[in-house]
């Protein structure tokens, strides 16, 4: 049971049975009406700005309206006090039964507890990482790919269809020179000495490995081939290298996607899918022939002044129209993209995420502009930016990665502080805010580490049930009935609120989902945590307040039945971020 949604049902039935209500139905917009947690918890345990959204229209003063609805919802059997505040608020107090048939419920729904049918079934795509496969993946794609992995996982929990995709960027000259780079090795690997690296090609020895795998493969007959004939060849070995090591770094990030979609897919047979997708463009009346003016500041790499294909995207929402054919005849960058985008309209998806870093901010309206030319305004696009990430160690910046050449590897980070602490704090910022990320601090055992408090408090509820075993050796706890045995137990206004943090689950997720903001659910995993931890701390000072008693058997089940309902939700939280649920922590 979703605690806001019941009562924002129960008010509006209120509003219903208003005669002043009836008669102008109509105009009214049900929709703005919100029931939330009050700022103040000692105003009551849920608010609602019923009174002050509708009252205008209905040509009534606020706070009488409010009384009116205060009148009717004394008569509530779960509603124990109600008062209007300020110029119309109405803050409502819930009876201990409510709390307890509430905590049932979580209960019995387990980790099922929160999840949400908000979505719909829109089918959602989230693209995320696609790193150019050109070397190992660094932290700054480390922080895209927890951010686009967890909205996908909160996406999917709040009943949309989500598909995790990874766009490839495997054509174009960046590609080229990594099968050079790779041919330099190969040549190392043959015994030539081949001195220094050049500049403009990748240095990183990452590609000693692929140079021995193609010496072994092809010996000395690459060396005798022109570059066109090798070229080909080297290039599907290292993409086909380099993405097996993207997936490995991946993994242990515990991140997998369903879609790989290679870039060079659009370009083959004389590249059908991005003519196609222009020409789709051209019938729409959204492409052109003409020139473009000089942008200001340092020209982009596909400014041509000649005439050339335009897409005219500027009338549906860019700055300026962009290019997709230059005049010699040849695609741009951006008519892949044209492509990529239709090939996710035509297989059926409302709306598509990119996850991209920070440096694709120019990136957003043209992206949105194709959007709404290709669908037609019935598919939605949305560009999430994810900021730098700064790494240090005990306050000092960590020196670049050896392996890489010239920046940290994710999977540096991963082995040396585990997968849990980098998933967890990636996203314990908004992704739109700098991210500082400190090797000491997301290990050290204490209230200042997030991703450790989270997961202590829910090794502690695991403890509660071993020490409830050890308290009741007779007591079958694999069928005991917790959702019951809560009701008429769970009393104490300690407790209460520790069932009022629970309640805000659902809104928690549902909220997150539609703002696509999984670090919400983070920063709502510490505040549970935070009230578990000081609820277990009084235990200690007052032992009636323990989870388990051993003289009063049936309080302690019941308050097993909170610990379970805490630990599911921690453990449901943990797993949308990708973040473990330990059993125990030494």
């Amino acid at each position: 049971m979703n605690l806001f949604t019941d009562f924002e049902s129960r008010i509006k039935d209120i509003l219903e049975t208003l005669e002043s209500v009836r008669e102008k139905r109509s105009e009214l917009d049900f929709g703005r009406v919100n029931v939330e947690p009050p700022r103040d918890p000692s105003h009551g345990d849920v608010a609602t700005n019923a009174a002050m959204v509708l009252a205008k229209p209905l040509g009534m003063n606020p706070r009488a309206l409010a009384e009116l609805i205060v009148e009717k919802l004394k008569q509530d059997p779960e509603v124990t006090d109600v008062s209007v505040a300020g110029p119309g608020f109405i803050n409502v107090r819930l009876s201990v039964s409510y709390w307890q048939k509430l905590l049932s419920g979580m209960a019995r729904a387990g980790v099922d507890y929160g999840r949400s049918a908000v979505g719909g079934g829109r089918k959602v795509n989230v693209e995320y990482v696609s790193a150019n496969p050109t070397g190992p993946m660094h932290v700054g794609h480390c922080r895209g790919a927890v951010v686009g992995d967890a909205l996908a996982n909160l996406l999917a929990f709040s009943g949309y269809e989500v598909t995790k995709e990874y766009y490839i960027n495997d054509a174009g000259s960046q590609i080229d020179v990594l099968a050079r780079s790779a041919f330099l090795r190969y040549r190392q690997a043959l015994g030539e000495e081949i001195g220094e690296i050049p500049p403009g090609l990748y240095p990183g020895d990452y590609l000693v490995p692929v140079g021995e795998a193609l010496a072994d493969e092809f010996g000395t007959s690459l060396r005798l081939m022109p570059e066109d004939k090798w070229m080909p060849l080297v290039k599907d070995r290292t993409i086909d290298a380099m993405m097996a090591m993207i997936r490995e770094d991946l993994a242990a990030l515990n991140v997998n996607h369903d879609v790989f979609f290679s870039e060079r897919t659009l370009h083959a047979n004389g590249a059908a899918a991005i003519r196609t997708a222009i020409n789709d463009l051209t019938f729409k009346g959204h492409v052109y022939k003409g020139t473009l003016p000089p942008p200001k500041g340092q020209l982009p790499e596909d400014w041509e002044d000649r005439e050339q294909t335009l897409f005219r995207s500027t009338e549906v929402g860019d700055d300026i129209d962009r290019p997709l054919i230059k005049s010699d005849g040849s695609y741009t960058y951006f008519a892949a993209d044209v492509a990529y985008f239709k090939d996710k309209f035509d297989r059926g998806f409302d709306e598509m995420i990119y996850v991209l870093g920070a440096d694709h901010g120019g990136y957003v309206k043209r992206l949105e502009a194709l959007a709404r030319a290709v669908s037609g305004g019935s598919s939605k696009l949305t560009v999430l930016l994810c900021q730098l990430v700064k790494l240090f160690r005990d306050g000092e910046p960590v020196k670049m990665s050896k392996r890489s050449g010239d920046f940290v590897t994710l999977r540096d980070v991963v082995d040396e502080v585990g997968r849990d602490p980098v998933r967890f704090m990636m996203i314990y910022r908004k992704n739109s805010e700098p991210l500082d990320f400190d090797f000491a601090k997301v290990t050290e055992q204490s209230k200042d580490n997030p991703v450790f408090y989270v997961q202590y408090a829910h090794a502690r509820c695991r403890s509660v049930f071993r020490q409830a075993a050890d308290a009741f050796p007779d007591l079958n706890l694999e069928s005991v009935d917790l959702a019951s045995a809560v009701l008429g137990q769970i009393t104490d206004p300690t407790e209460l609120q520790l069932v009022a943090k629970l309640a805000e689950y659902p809104r928690v997720i549902e909220a997150a989902a539609l703002a696509q903001e999984p670090h919400r659910i983070a920063f709502y995993l510490y505040d549970l945590a935070a009230a578990f931890h000081a609820h277990w701390n009084k235990g200690k000072e007052n032992p009636e307040l323990r989870f388990v008693n051993d003289k009063n058997r049936e309080l302690s089940t019941a308050r097993l039945g909170l610990v379970h309902a805490v630990a599911s939700v921690l453990k449901s939280g943990l797993s949308i971020t990708g973040t473990s649920a330990p059993e125990e922590m030494r």
